[in-house]
């Protein structure tokens, strides 16, 4: 465990939770690329294999917090992308 990786994710994790209420209470998907929330799962992705696999410590959770997160804001991509096109059929 270094103290600058769980800095990091500590500071990653904390930006996470404001995007995911913007994404919920937008209901929108403009202004959203999920091309960038699916690189960034996989990068937490990647750190808990390598935890897993190299340096099992509980960091490991932290990862796994921020992963959910970015899961949730990616499955609330879906959705709002889901109302933009029925928004636009109704109109």
């Amino acid at each position: 465990m270094s103290i600058f990786e769980v800095t990091m994710l500590a500071c990653f994790g904390a930006a996470w939770p404001p995007a995911v209420y913007k994404s919920y209470t937008s209901r929108t998907a403009r202004s959203k690329s999920v091309f960038f929330l699916i690189i960034i799962l996989a990068g937490y992705i990647s750190g808990i294999f390598h935890k897993l696999f190299y340096n099992m410590d509980w960091v490991v959770a932290l990862y796994a917090l921020n992963g959910a997160m970015v899961l949730t804001d990616i499955l609330l991509y879906y959705r709002n992308a889901a109302l933009d096109r029925q928004s636009a059929s109704a109109s």
